[in-house]
């Protein structure tokens, strides 16, 4: 190409920064769907019939009440009293004595948790920060590319002569007597050019966690990596008849599932989600689930709206300039409090929620747009109303900032929103008759069963920073990419009395909450029932979850600067580093069965079409 040419291609194609800058700055506010939006929080007793205008409510004749009842004439009736829950007298005695009694308990064991946490970190910077040992892991600590980190880790590996438990087949968390036969079948068949047998082998072996070859524990042993005979590739090119080949990898996609990345909520402590993301990012593992609720809300809709190479100009310390949730200040958020109940107004936050939602786009569009599949966990205003699960299969035409408007509505926070779907004449009503819903974390921060249910989520990556939670995750004999400060790698952290300590008073904790729950002795502050905010499950196949600061506590509701957001972002790639290589085995597989899923099908719609396919 002549250099005249090419120099005037180059200066008609934008450049990084000018596009990055038009991403940052880029304004998504439809004024329509604000004031639609801000009408429907003013109106909270919504038509019924939502689909055709001006349509008049009619109530069933089996709710209507009886022409001579009270109801009917205007006449004020009495209804019969319902027996309520707690009127026994012992309850209404011992409730408080009680309740004050388990708190005392759990403020003693809590103060014994983190009295035996420092005790363990104690030890550990002791045992393991001196000397070469020391220095390969400040290195470590202040890689600033993965590249870096993986180095730093291979040479820590070769120094504590973890190579050769690597080198070592034999191991008791797995069944590596199995792994040993299905890779000498394998070998056999391929040798033999068997498609038939190679096909029911694999589809004996590709399932979850198969012998245990997924297990935690089998890269908690070394910085990097796990056994030889684990790393190696059984999944291989085949050629079996179209038949076959199909079947085969329908079964296998079904036996194997998906992974997922679930973002929690956690408010400011949430930020620490971009870092972790653009870890991901950059490896190129992103899962196509992606769940969020509440913080986690607002990173998942940013990701399930945009494209890789959006993403890749996005995530970058400006991206704060477009964080102001929180900017308003103290006299105007307390005087708001005081007269609505909720310190934030869902109104502007819905105005700047839609540059994180690339506008009013809706769960089947952002799906339709990246291919990726966005989830957001909500809970009805309604006590006992089952949660929801909104995604495009869930609530295709619902529009995302009012999920995530929903997904953050903390008592005393936000007030519950009314969910929006979109018409096909642009315009935005309220979903569900209007009802009201509040922030997911209350009840389910982690939507596990509900993401097995939809997607056949079977591999659930937990990023978790909710601050009431990640205090307590402690991997007493180390997790992926951090073995056991000690004893070469070997061994409880701490050591064994202060590991069982832990997980005693940990145990003792939880029983206390659930104690709490089900005698029904936590009163509603803010009109919510806060017993299951300590008793849910938050953790995943695998967790990530930040080294926080003190400050973090202090800015627990503030809006990050540029410095601070690096700060975050960087702290959410280091500890997403140690976890990469585990979770890049499983995604080679998930990603091969789903490209050769694909391919079947564009292979069969061609062949019932009559057009040649071309890959």
């Amino acid at each position: 190409m002549p250099q005249s040419i090419r120099s005037h291609r180059d200066s008609t194609q934008p450049s990084s920064s000018s596009r990055q800058a038009t991403l940052l700055n880029a304004d998504y506010v439809d004024v329509k769907h604000m004031q639609q939006f801000e009408e429907a929080l003013r109106d909270d007793d919504s038509l019924l019939d939502l689909t055709v205008p001006n349509s008049p409510v009619v109530t069933p004749m089996h709710l209507s009440p009886p022409p001579s009842s009270g109801i009917a004439s205007g006449r004020r009736k009495r209804l019969p009293r319902t027996p309520r829950k707690g009127r026994e007298w012992l309850y209404l005695i011992l409730r408080w004595p009680l309740l004050s009694l388990i708190l005392l308990f759990i403020s003693v064991q809590f103060g014994m948790y983190v009295l035996i946490r420092q005790l363990v970190n104690a030890k550990e910077w002791a045992s393991a920060w001196r000397g070469r040992r020391g220095v390969l892991r400040k290195r470590l600590r202040h890689a600033r590319s993965y590249q870096d980190w993986k180095d730093a880790a291979l040479a820590l590996d070769e120094f504590m002569h973890f190579d050769d438990w690597k080198l070592m087949d034999e191991d008791m968390y797995y069944d590596w007597k199995l792994v040993r036969k299905v890779r000498r079948s394998l070998k056999a068949l391929r040798e033999k050019k068997d498609s038939r047998g190679l096909l029911g082998v694999l589809e004996t072996c590709i399932r979850t966690n198969f012998a245990g070859v997924e297990s935690a524990r089998l890269y908690s042993e070394t910085f990097y990596g796990t056994k030889t005979l684990i790393e190696s590739e059984w999944f291989q090119h085949t050629h079996p008849a179209h038949d076959q080949k199909k079947r085969f990898f329908k079964s296998a996609n079904a036996n194997l599932g998906t992974s997922a990345l679930c973002l929690s909520g956690g408010a400011s402590f949430g930020y620490y989600h971009f870092g972790v993301v653009k870890a991901f990012l950059d490896q190129d593992l992103l899962p196509r689930v992606i769940s969020g609720t509440s913080a986690g809300g607002l990173v998942a809709a940013l990701i399930g709206t945009r494209t890789d190479a959006e993403l890749r100009e996005l995530l970058v310390p400006e991206l704060a300039n477009r964080i102001t949730a929180c900017e308003d200040s103290f006299n105007i958020w307390f005087h708001r409090f005081w007269s609505t109940g909720a310190r934030f107004d869902s109104a502007a936050w819905a105005r700047k929620a839609c540059f994180f939602t690339r506008g009013s786009m809706t769960f089947r569009e952002a799906y339709m747009r990246t291919g990726r599949i966005l989830n957001i966990s909500v809970v009805p205003a309604e006590r006992h109303s089952p949660t929801k699960l909104l995604n495009y299969i869930t609530a295709p035409d619902t529009v995302i900032w009012s999920a995530l408007l929903a997904s953050a509505a903390v008592p005393g926070i936000l007030n519950p929103v009314a969910l929006m779907q979109k018409t096909r004449e642009g315009n935005i009503i309220p979903w569900n008759w209007g009802s009201k819903f509040k922030d997911g974390s209350l009840r389910v921060d982690i939507p596990v069963q509900a993401l097995n249910l939809y997607f056949n989520v079977t591999h659930p990556i937990v990023s978790q920073v909710n601050p009431h939670v990640h205090l307590f995750f402690f991997a007493p004999q180390g997790s992926a990419g951090k073995p056991v400060a000690h004893s070469k790698g070997k061994g409880w952290r701490g050591n064994f009395l202060l590991s069982a300590g832990e997980q005693w008073l940990k145990l003792e904790l939880t029983k206390n909450f659930k104690l709490i729950r089900d005698l029904d002795l936590l009163p509603q502050l803010l009109g919510q029932d806060w017993s299951s905010v300590f008793l849910q499950r938050f953790e995943g196949s695998v967790t990530i979850w930040p080294r926080t600061r003190f400050m973090d506590w202090v800015h627990i509701l503030s809006d990050p600067d540029p410095p601070e957001l690096e700060r975050m972002m960087r702290i959410g790639q280091l500890v997403t580093w140690p976890k990469l290589h585990m979770i890049a085995n499983r995604h080679r597989l998930e990603k091969q069965i789903f490209l050769a899923v694909k391919l079947s099908s564009c292979t069969t719609e061609s062949r019932l079409s009559g057009r040649p396919f071309h890959r």
